[in-house]
């Protein structure tokens, strides 16, 4: 099942998604015609874990780590599904990263990686856009429209061997399976949740495969993960 959030005159809205619809238990709302697409869920904080994949390790010329290498970003770095990323102004060096997320659907604590399945609503894609040249994580990671999330949540998905690939005005730029992660989405999810106590609606990112690029305005993103949905967000012209 696909759950959505919606953008609608009246406000947002939270059903189900299925083909190009939103049902929710007041009525049925057409994306595009009744609203535009919200990011899937409203975190308190979204959890983003690097260096998950080896060939991420390769080509960055980083040590193995030993457990979870994680920041954070606010929720206001989140942008939905089809809206732009601004080319930041403070940045000459933008680039993507594809990765799958879970999203959490109750307050937990101290998790063992065999709990993770009861407590994750379902899992999505995000863009861990990242401004290459600044100095520290938050300062690169952690801006405005530096968290595109979407398009939905999928409810029924195993993560631990899905296909990826991302796409960069129509370049395969990556492509991989999450069964290639160094720590798998239960064991990231049970560390983080010994630190932090997490939240409905708190976002969890697994990492992404090797990075090959930068992107420039005018560039459209795809990041898809088989069985969960495609990310789609164009790099709009430079802030001012």
């Amino acid at each position: 099942m696909r759950l959505a959030r919606l953008l609608t005159p009246e406000g947002p809205v939270s059903g189900r998604y299925e083909d190009g619809t939103v049902r929710t238990d007041d009525g049925t709302y057409e994306v595009g015609r009744d609203g535009r697409l919200l990011p899937p869920c409203e975190p308190t904080a979204l959890y983003c874990v690097g260096r998950n994949y080896a060939e991420t390790l390769d080509q960055m010329e980083y040590e193995r780590p030993e457990e979870p290498d994680f920041f954070v970003k606010p929720p206001a770095s989140l942008i939905a599904h089809d809206r732009p990323i601004p080319y930041p102004s403070f940045t000459d060096e933008l680039t993507y990263a594809g990765e799958l997320a879970a999203v959490v659907d109750e307050r937990c604590r101290n998790l063992d990686p065999e709990e993770v399945p009861e407590v994750v609503r379902g899992y999505t894609v995000m863009n861990d856009v990242d401004a290459l040249d600044q100095q520290g994580r938050t300062a690169r990671k952690a801006f405005d429209a530096s968290g595109p999330l979407g398009p939905w949540v999928e409810t029924d998905v195993d993560p631990t061997g899905i296909d990826m690939w991302t796409d960069v005005s129509g370049e395969r730029r990556q492509e991989a399976n999450t069964e290639l992660m160094l720590f798998d989405p239960y064991e990231i999810v049970s560390y983080l949740s010994e630190r932090f106590t997490l939240r409905p609606g708190d976002v969890v990112a697994f990492g992404s495969p090797a990075n090959p690029g930068l992107v420039e305005p005018g560039d459209e993103v795809e990041i898809t993960y088989e069985g969960v949905g495609t990310l789609r967000n164009e790099v709009v012209g430079r802030e001012r």
